[in-house]
């Protein structure tokens, strides 16, 4: 039996006995990476995306919706309708992605209502429980917790916190996961919240061939920015990808559809940021990693047939931090957060009930850098004034012109700086290891510190690993709290060369230790760059093996876990990519 079908039998049970009064399924589907121009509604003529196209149509869409400029604070806004540096999002990775363990989630708010929840894809919110989407509201994760994947086809994955291996081209997984998972929910009768956050088009530039092979050579029709150089193998990747993610929202669409609940069942879609390269984005300015409109406006398209009437266009500018009051509003829920929301529900517009809508000022930030926005206007972070109905390039400052208007807005800024804060610049918070609530927790090499010589194999954390290990000098350390006496097996995931074999390594916390001989070589290739369309920037990738260090007596509190070489026989110790405990 195949994973996702495993899965949906053991969750069979659970789902059989609680219903929640007849309220609507819920599903949210996030791109990641793929800007407000990657569709063909919105003018796009270099790629097809009919699947979008038609659920846009077939509900409402939004003119100007407004996310962040890089992927986890986007992720965390969605999750708790809140700007994401309330909740300690600083970074997109290495703990910084972490979302504050004392916000609610909106997956906490269907939860509590009975509905059967589950995430299937990349989280970026945290990844040692209860950062981990199981402890965050989720029944069932399928996917990575960390900010991008190396390899997309059949690559190393996590079911409920265990190691697994994906089955093919992640995009394909996911979303078969999600089909498997809204079919074992129908047929118990059980409402389901389904969170789907597809990892592309981010890179690296993978998809599968048939996608590919009708970009390799396209033609590309739409003005792209002058500084695209040499990028455009990167959009023709990208394009692909996006035509990909089209075609697996048109196979659950059609689930949906065929299993008779799409007038009860609520479909969401939206990106995380802009596109992450130039190439066209309706004139405007800015791509991922700015908080101009081109990094900060998405598409979103809300279907729920039956009620929301088909054609919807809505003006009014909304944001991520709208959805969870939004979609707990049209549900019929209440929210429990005991903290004040950001975001305000937009039911009335989805229902055409609002004939009059208050204005609003929508703020885009990230690493101190803040953005204003209203239905008209946007004020960059330099303090410029643009009025974006006649000006998406953000061409023409109007601060001058309009000095009523530049001021009011700076000051929001300011109030805004004071209040919501622009995110930590120091991370005190340890990595919490065996939390009591949860079987495994994982310690990733991007969580370590690297002492020594060793060095990373990417200059981007979120899926690295490392190399050169080869003196006593040499360690990694990871500052971590047990949150809850116990006995742990470790396993330890690697590579070694035959000539290398031998080196002994203790693992050690406090006066607690374990020591295992690395007498098994296992030397495969980097194999997951191979994959590639363009080439990468970030590290490559291989398979890698685990064995178990043995078992370890931990007490609770804080300390710094190390690991480190005690004997080495050969020139190096192993490559390392992971650590995992499980509690005994």
């Amino acid at each position: 039996m195949k994973l996702a079908s495993a899965m949906a039998a053991a969750f069979l049970g659970a789902c059989i006995s609680t219903t929640a009064g007849g309220r609507p399924n819920v599903v949210v589907i996030l791109t990641d990476d793929q800007g407000w121009g990657d569709l063909g509604l919105h003018g796009n003529r270099d790629l097809s995306t009919p699947n979008l196209d038609r659920l846009a149509r077939a509900g409402a869409r939004f003119e100007r919706f407004y996310v962040c400029p890089v992927c986890s604070p986007t992720r965390a806004e969605f999750l708790t309708g809140r700007y994401h540096s309330r909740g300690g999002v600083y970074s997109t990775s290495s703990g910084g992605e972490r979302l504050g363990l004392d916000e609610h989630t909106i997956a906490e708010t269907f939860q509590a209502a009975g509905y059967a929840t589950a995430a299937f894809g990349k989280w970026h919110n945290g990844m040692q429980y209860p950062y981990h989407p199981n402890g965050r509201g989720f029944d069932e994760f399928y996917g990575f917790c960390s900010g991008h994947w190396a390899h997309y086809f059949s690559p190393m994955l996590e079911h409920n916190g265990e190691i697994v291996t994906g089955n093919g081209y992640v995009t394909n997984d996911f979303t078969e996961h999600a089909i498997e998972f809204v079919e074992t929910c129908v047929g118990a009768g059980r409402p389901f919240f389904v969170y789907l956050p597809y990892n592309t088009p981010h890179s690296p530039m993978q998809v599968p061939a048939p996608f590919w092979e009708r970009f390799e050579d396209k033609e590309l029709r739409m003005p792209h920015p002058p500084e695209r150089g040499g990028k455009t193998q990167h959009t023709r990747a990208a394009l692909a990808m996006c035509e990909n993610i089209d075609w697996n929202v048109g196979r659950l669409l059609e689930r949906i559809d065929t299993l008779g609940v799409r007038e009860d069942t609520i479909v969401a879609f939206f990106h995380d940021n802009g596109p992450n390269g130039p190439r066209w984005n309706g004139g405007m300015r800015g791509r991922k990693g700015s908080t101009d409109e081109g990094g900060v406006r998405s598409p979103l398209f809300v279907r729920w047939s039956g009620t929301i009437p088909p054609d919807t266009v809505i003006e009014p500018i909304g944001a991520a931090i709208d959805l969870l009051p939004t979609l707990a509003d049209l549900a019929g829920l209440e929210v429990e957060s005991a903290k004040p929301l950001d975001g305000i529900s937009l039911k009335p517009l989805l229902l055409g009930e609002a004939r009059t809508w208050p204005a609003r000022t929508i703020f885009s930030h990230w690493n101190g850098r803040v953005s204003a926005r209203t239905d008209r206007y946007r004020l960059d972070d330099k303090g410029r004034l643009y009025d974006l109905g006649a000006d998406p390039g953000q061409k023409h400052d109007l601060a001058g012109e309009k000095p009523e208007v530049a001021k009011r807005l700076r000051a929001e800024v300011a109030a805004f700086k004071r209040d919501a804060g622009s995110g930590l610049r120091r991370d005190r918070r340890p990595f919490l290891l065996g939390h009591p609530g949860f079987t495994h927790t994982q310690l990733p090499a991007r969580d370590a510190t690297p002492h020594g010589a060793l060095k990373r194999s990417s200059r981007h954390p979120n899926c690295s690993h490392f190399t050169n290990w080869r003196t006593r000098d040499d360690k990694l350390t990871w500052p971590v709290k047990v949150a809850a006496p116990g006995t742990f097996a470790v396993d330890l995931y690697y590579t070694c060369p035959e000539a290398e074999a031998g080196s002994t390594v203790e693992l050690r916390l406090g006066e607690a230790s374990l020591r295992t001989t690395i007498t098994d070589a296992f030397d495969p290739p980097y194999t997951a760059a191979r994959r590639d369309r363009v080439p990468r920037k970030e590290g490559d990738d291989k398979k890698w093996k685990r064995i178990t260090m043995g078992v370890i007596d931990l007490d609770i509190g804080p300390g710094e876990l190390t690991l480190r070489a005690l004997d080495i026989p050969g020139a190096t110790v192993m490559d390392f990519r992971l650590l995992m405990f499980r509690r005994l």
